[in-house]
């Protein structure tokens, strides 16, 4: 059976507390800046973690962030269960043990982009300027979408939807014109879409399927399809 809790978050003037003096975690003056930047938008979210002679098991990151802020008391829950090694241990425990979860990135990022849409200081997240960056970038080098949801890239084909409207087969006459949803090499659909009738001109780039530039300058006004 797991120890009873805590029954009361006990608030705590500062100088009873003291950081154990064989903690191992370092705190740098930047990221116990971050801290307090936290607790100044969040609130005291997570009491500094005590024995009962106000060594601090965990949460030297919050107490030192309290005392830049000025604070003249900190939440403070007492565990005086602990033997002297199990005190030691989760001493190390606390810091080692979050250090191994990991990040769903997808998710991650999605959550960001929300954030920042939303006018939030993502500074407050903990996260850098470069992992924002990276973590925000296009997943992949193809095509972004526009506001819309469109692909903003003219050349790129987007993936078909659920249901789509053209299939293969469908065959549409614009006057005297002809549209085949088809493959231009396959001789029945090709036959479908001239019903006999032979073309007048064929603009084509063989061979099929082979994207390449051409090296062709057209003049200006003028530009070169592919596909």
């Amino acid at each position: 059976m797991p120890p009873p809790l805590p029954d009361t978050v006990e608030h705590w003037p500062l100088d009873r507390l003291r950081p154990y003096d064989r903690n191992a975690r370092t705190h740098s003056d930047g990221q116990v800046a971050q801290i307090a930047a936290s607790i100044v938008e969040f609130g005291w979210t997570n009491p500094v973690l005590a024995d009962g002679q106000g060594v601090v098991i965990a949460g030297h990151g919050r107490l030192a962030a309290a005392q830049r802020l000025g604070l003249d008391t900190v939440p403070v829950l007492v565990l005086d269960h602990l033997t002297e090694a199990q005190r030691r241990a989760y001493v190390l425990a606390d810091n080692k043990l979050a250090l191994n979860a990991g990040w769903d990135e997808e998710l991650l990022a999605a959550e960001l982009r929300a954030l920042n849409g939303d006018g939030f200081d993502l500074g407050l997240t903990g996260f850098s300027d470069e992992e924002l960056a990276d973590l925000m970038a296009p997943l992949d080098d193809g095509p972004e979408e526009d506001a819309a949801g469109g692909v903003d890239d003219d050349d790129a084909a987007p993936e078909p939807p659920h249901d789509p409207v053209s299939r293969p087969g469908d065959l549409w006459h614009f006057g005297p014109h002809r549209l085949l949803c088809g493959d231009s090499t396959d001789a029945a659909a090709v036959a479908m879409l001239m019903a006999g009738e032979t073309a007048a001109l064929v603009f084509t780039s063989p061979p099929y399927g082979q994207q390449r530039d051409s090296g062709i300058t057209l003049p200006a006004g003028l530009a070169i399809g592919t596909g």
